[in-house]
């Protein structure tokens, strides 16, 4: 399998087989192992990678260079580059082929890094476009596999929320892709477009899995007995709620309380999100929000977050597990 995926980029998980994604999870698994034992890897010695980010960003550019550096790689960080304004995207990338074995991305336009895979020399890593974040859904398939304690095959995940979110779109992908049955719950007008959802829903078909979604009136039912439930940030970065208080008003049912938890009727159901998380007041955003709303939460609330079903924390070091095993299984070599 890893000879299969050297050289190899990833931009979607539609491009993987389900071998391959168990495989990098099970990669995942012995290289967090083995940075638990506090062992450096050589994995990635003498490889130089560039981080190449229009967004801003935490977890992604930490869990990049923290994996590089692990295995032994030097990084480059690069948030004022010219793509695409005095040098084309094309020349650009054709340069940094040049210079180094791999690069990660993480920008607006999914087209931009379709165009830096096609003319790159080496291996480009999708850190999130408008359309995708595979490598989130990795990291979430790992925390799946580890706080569930039993095969993914057959679990029941539940996306509450906007489900036309890139986090959403990679979790279908990947549900169909291993067999899992996944359940949207979020408003209608906030559904993928059908030409989006029935080839995935014929794909989870062949692997023992589902995709069904639904609306607040048939709750009770999406929810029973899910394994675990999951929610995203209802605004971009850049945002602002006052300017979309229509989008809130038809989210506010989907918010992820106790209630919800409950409704779930397993007592071992677990929580996950992606973050940054709008839980309390306690950031600028939150307070702006209760101050024009009077809440104090949006997707989900402070005692869900930091309750024991939660394991957003666990989901967000696994960040760094997932993306240091793309790097290894696409540009390195195993020791």
């Amino acid at each position: 399998m890893i000879a299969q995926l050297t050289g190899q980029h990833l931009l979607t998980l539609a491009t993987l087989d389900p071998e391959a994604i168990l495989f990098l999870l099970d990669l995942a698994t012995r290289l967090k192992k083995k940075k638990a034992q506090n062992l450096r890897g050589q994995c990635l010695a003498g490889k130089n990678i560039v981080l190449l980010f229009e967004k801003p960003s935490t977890r992604t550019r930490c869990a990049f260079e923290v994996a590089a550096y692990d295995e032994g790689a030097c990084v480059t960080f690069l948030a004022n580059s010219h793509l695409g304004m005095k040098e084309s995207i094309k020349d650009t990338i054709k340069v940094l082929s040049c210079f180094y074995d791999g690069v990660g991305f993480r920008g607006h336009d999914h087209s931009t890094l379709e165009i830096l895979a096609e003319q790159a020399q080496v291996p480009v890593w999708n850190g999130l476009t408008a359309k995708c974040h595979p490598t989130q859904a990795l990291a979430d398939l790992l925390t799946l596999q580890e706080a569930l304690k039993k095969p993914l095959k057959g679990c029941k995940l539940v996306f509450v929320g906007d489900l036309v979110n890139n986090v959403a779109y990679s979790l279908m992908i990947a549900s169909a892709k291993i067999g899992l049955h996944f359940v949207g719950l979020g408003p209608k007008a906030l559904w993928p477009q059908q030409t989006v959802i029935a080839p995935l829903q014929a794909l989870a078909a062949t692997q023992g899995g589902s995709l069904s979604f639904y609306e607040q009136a048939e709750m009770s039912q999406a929810l029973q007995q899910a394994d675990a439930l999951y929610t995203d940030v209802w605004f971009s970065m850049g945002e602002k709620p006052s300017s979309l208080s229509d989008k809130l008003m038809q989210l506010i049912p989907y918010q992820v309380n106790q209630a919800m938890v409950e409704k779930t009727q397993n007592n071992k159901v677990i929580f996950l999100h992606c973050l940054p998380a709008c839980h309390d007041t306690k950031t600028d955003f939150g307070r702006n929000l209760y101050d024009q709303f009077g809440l104090q939460a949006l997707e989900v609330t402070d005692d869900v977050f930091y309750g024991s079903q939660s394991v957003v924390f666990q989901q967000a070091e696994n960040r760094l597990h997932t993306l240091k095993a793309v790097m290894v299984a696409t540009i390195g070599k195993m020791s």
